[in-house]
């Protein structure tokens, strides 16, 4: 049922340190598409006042989260629920912060769409949406193996692909959200976040 992900031991400890600079005090913080729910575990323990809540569109995804959060006992962390970034209605009222690791480059622009929109509705202003991933910038050279990546995922899927911050941005925009932090992250990648007006 547990499921691993290498990338996520790698890049816990540098995000959790943004994650303290950017997340609340404390309230819930929903995570969408969680994965593994390596960085739920990991997040739940690193900041024990927040309540963690863990989502993903795919069952096994799911089941490896409840696998992992069984096994880590933590009281802050709540059982991983159904969510498609995509879709129109969330199984969620509210949230103080939402978090979305390495979803954006493989799934459809669709889905980014929907994570925009969806976060939007349920975060109160200043709350932040984050993101992690590597992107794409028109000012900043592209690493060539984030180049190698983009070519790799739309061989896979045509939907699929590095996204272009400045379309962020606009989605951003369109949604009262406004980009306040861009973090460099090893490996190539960023935390961008937004926050609502």
């Amino acid at each position: 049922m547990k499921r691993h992900a290498p990338a996520t031991a790698r890049n816990s400890e540098p995000l959790a340190d943004v994650l303290a600079r950017e997340l609340p005090g404390s309230g819930l913080v929903l995570e969408v598409a969680s994965g593994t729910g390596e960085h739920a575990v990991f997040m739940a323990r690193r900041f024990p006042d927040l309540d963690w809540q863990p989502s993903d569109c795919a069952i096994d995804a799911l089941h490896s989260v409840d696998a992992w959060a069984q096994e880590a006992g933590l009281s802050n962390l709540r059982p991983a629920i159904a969510l498609d970034a995509a879709a129109g209605d969330w199984p969620v009222e509210s949230a103080d912060a939402v978090l979305c690791v390495n979803m954006i480059h493989i799934s459809p622009w669709q889905a980014t769409v929907g994570l925009f929109a969806g976060a939007a509705k349920l975060l109160a202003a200043g709350a932040p949406l984050i993101l992690y991933g590597p992107f794409i910038e028109n000012d900043v050279e592209t690493a060539p193996s984030n180049l190698a990546f983009d070519q790799s995922l739309k061989a896979r899927d045509p939907r699929w692909g590095l996204r272009d911050v400045a379309d962020l941005d606009d989605l951003a925009t369109a949604e009262d959200l406004r980009r306040t932090a861009r973090h460099e992250m090893p490996a190539n990648n960023l935390v961008l976040v937004y926050r609502k007006h």
